[in-house]
């Protein structure tokens, strides 16, 4: 009878059933299950060497420290990676006093100074601070048991980021929810049956509070594709109630017709009201208010057209008190832009108009070619299918409804709508580029090392978050939000994954074309382009052999921009025109100090376009003197081109008297500097000013204030 020496040296008796149920807890934090020969392996390997060190002790007794290390031999002979995890397990309370520690140090910087990480969060609210110190602990959680050391060292040293560590233990990215899969017949939220709403004041409040409940049980962008189409049959609905009550009271069909729909026309505005108020104000459990999308402006039926102009003039004429109303910032508003349908004289050529008013005003919508060159176009002129962004760029990429990742034949469509990301690794192409200088090796060679470190974070992601339950989000996953989202609560989710995309990220396109050639890709371009080329290769080659759908995204890069300035500098020191400034360019744009006409820059950024199918947008800052036909112009364009296009303004609005104007820092009118100011952020709009006060980085201020081009 060998008897165990705990740490508190009491002795326990040797019970190899605890070595089983040790090494299948390992085994589960890896996603893999020992076969009964493996774990009959482990036993028999585990008692032989308990007994030989109990023989060689001389006694019949054997210390904990030995024991461990006995099972760690078993388990690098049976499988190196559930070792690690075991190992890693092993040491957990020593590792946790300094990770605590770490977390303690990061809450106190919270819970006092606050976080600007995020410019969605208002990290001066209890709830974002409690929800803030909650992701440090959890990011420190995936850290310790999701990443290898030599992925955790590359994240360290700059040249890979994870994105989103707090949150992708458990959860997705950006989505395309399918809300009209939700709402049709009815659905369950909350352990409560919700009836399909028979008028658009309702349907309105539901599609508000699935949005809200939904969004808070991922992270990124959360999509409502083409809300005026959505929100037309309930519009008849209640148009049709409200004709008869008038033809009740016994008026005529006509006038019975023209107040049913000023009636309805009401319940619009009020509608598109109560949503901005609502994505404003509610924050989700998250602790930040969701970065919800809609998309609207191809729906030709009289309401549909009806709810596009209604919340465009919504948008346009802002929020707040009557003297001081300025735009919101949710949902962010983007344009379908159907050439045959918008263009001159076409049948909805007055929504365009809408639109660019809107935009105008308030930056959104952001407008969204369908007709023009590339991929996005290429999906609605084929097939009629419409890929509108998740979030503030994120594309994915097509999933046909028979064949999967190719189409089946010729008469296979592609599904966008009830599809999600699963996160995204963005790369630090400069970073990269100077590893391959100091390390004496070919620049391609050491990229192509990253990328396929990046695969393998991928790879794992699938097969973890594969095994979550679809209790976890049961919108989404039970009540249709999601492609094939009616799963029982029990049952996993791995079905759902195989439609996922995963981002592959860019970074500072603009800074590895200055390290590798010291111009600008404003002036070149050309060795950014080729890596682009060689990038676009390699991420085809991966979808084909792991049956993934990986994805190409140009990274915003908010908290980002400034981080790999500084983990550059710290290994590469300080180079002209890549580290030089306290931030890096966002995804293929030229740099925002160029001095470029919106037309320059337009043509440009488009040799990469159809290079970063998975995530994109481009925009163009208009100057103080601009006017609406200019933005016309250049937005028309830019729907030739292709293009996913962002009108990008400087708005200031003065808290005191109301006072309006572009790129104020002090009110003209009343001296006050108690201004809203709201720039764009990347490809969504943002505060940066907030009574006097930021909620973005100093990294991202300082990109802000070298503005011209962008």
């Amino acid at each position: 009878m060998i008897r165990v020496v705990k740490k508190d040296n009491t002795l326990e008796d040797f019970d190899v059933q605890k070595v089983v149920n040790a090494v299948n807890k390992s085994a589960a934090r890896v996603m893999y299950n020992f076969s009964s020969e493996e774990l009959g392996f482990i036993c028999k390997f585990v008692t032989d060497k308990a007994q030989t060190v109990s023989e060689q002790n001389n006694k019949e007794e054997i210390s904990i420290a030995q024991m461990h290390n006995i099972v760690e031999s078993a388990l690098e002979e049976t499988n190196p990676a559930v070792a690690k995890s075991y190992k890693d397990y092993r040491n957990y309370k020593q590792d946790f006093v300094h990770m605590l520690d770490d977390v303690y140090v990061k809450s106190q910087s919270i819970m006092y100074i606050g976080d600007k990480e995020n410019s969605n969060s208002d990290s001066a609210l209890v709830s974002t601070k409690r929800s803030l110190i909650f992701n440090e602990l959890n990011k420190s959680l995936y850290q310790k048991f999701f990443m290898t050391a030599e992925e955790l060292q590359a994240c360290r040293d700059g040249y890979i980021y994870v994105h989103d560590m707090s949150a992708r233990r458990d959860t997705m990215n950006c989505c395309l929810f399918d809300m009209k899969s939700v709402m049709e017949g009815g659905f369950e939220m909350g352990n409560l049956w919700y009836n399909e709403p028979k008028t658009l004041a309702v349907a309105f409040d539901v599609i508000g509070d699935v949005t809200l409940a939904a969004a808070s049980q991922q992270y990124g962008g959360f999509t409502v594709a083409s809300v005026d189409e959505l929100l037309e049959p309930y519009a008849q609905k209640s148009y049709d109630k409200q004709f008869e009550r008038y033809k009740s009271l016994g008026v005529t069909d006509e006038i019975a017709d023209r107040e049913a729909m000023k009636d309805v026309e009401t319940d619009f505005r009020q509608g598109f009201q109560g949503w901005e108020y609502k994505f404003n104000s509610v924050s989700s459990s998250r602790g930040d208010y969701p970065f919800i999308t809609m998309t609207a402006g191809v729906g030709r039926g009289r309401f549909a057209k009806m709810a596009c102009k209604i919340m465009l003039e919504v948008r346009k004429n802002g929020q707040g008190k009557k003297t001081c109303k300025k735009p919101v910032l949710f949902p962010k508003i983007v344009f379908l832009y159907d050439e045959n349908l918008h263009g001159p004289g076409g049948e909805l050529e007055d929504v365009f108009e809408a639109g660019i008013e809107c935009s105008q005003k308030a930056m959104y919508p952001d407008w969204l070619s369908l007709t023009g060159e590339g991929y996005v176009a290429s999906m609605y002129k084929k097939y009629g299918r419409i890929i509108s962004p998740m979030g503030c760029r994120a594309f994915l990429s097509p999933w046909f409804e028979r064949g999967g990742m190719e189409p089946a034949d010729d008469e296979d469509k592609p599904i966008f709508v009830g599809r999600f990301n699963i996160g995204a690794v963005s790369l630090h192409l400069p970073m990269i580029y100077a590893k391959s200088l100091q390390e004496g090796k070919d620049f391609f060679e050491v990229l192509d090392y990253y990328l396929n470190l990046i695969r393998k974070i991928h790879c794992k992601t699938y097969d973890y978050l594969g095994e979550m339950k679809a209790s976890t989000n049961p919108l989404a996953y039970c009540e249709g939000g999601f492609l094939g989202g009616h799963l029982g609560i029990h049952d996993k989710i791995k079905p759902l994954l195989k439609a996922a995309t995963a981002s592959f990220g860019i970074t500072a396109l603009n800074e590895l074309e200055q390290i590798a050639d010291k111009k600008s890709i404003a002036e070149d371009g050309s060795f950014a382009l080729k890596t682009m080329e060689f990038i676009n290769k390699r991420i085809n080659d991966f979808k084909q052999e792991d049956g993934h759908l990986y994805a190409i995204y140009g990274t915003p890069a908010e908290n980002l921009c400034g981080l790999q300035i500084q983990q550059f500098r710290k290994k590469y020191g300080i180079i002209e025109n890549v580290s030089d400034r306290e931030y890096v360019s966002n995804s293929f744009h030229c740099h925002v100090a160029e001095d470029l006409t919106p037309i320059e820059k337009q043509d440009r950024e488009k040799r990469f376009w159809n290079l970063f199918n998975g995530g994109k947008i481009q925009y163009v800052r208009y100057p103080i003197d601009y006017n609406k036909g200019a933005v016309k112009s250049l937005v028309r364009r830019a729907m030739k081109n292709g293009f996913y296009e962002g009108v990008n303004l400087s708005l200031a609005y003065c808290d005191d008297c109301g006072y309006e104007q572009l790129e104020m820092d002090v009110c003209p009118k009343c001296g006050s500097r108690n201004l809203t100011k709201i720039d764009r952020m990347n490809g969504y709009l943002s505060y940066s000013r907030v009574k006097g006060d930021t909620r973005l980085n100093a990294a991202k201020m300082a990109e802000i204030a070298d503005r011209r081009s962008m």
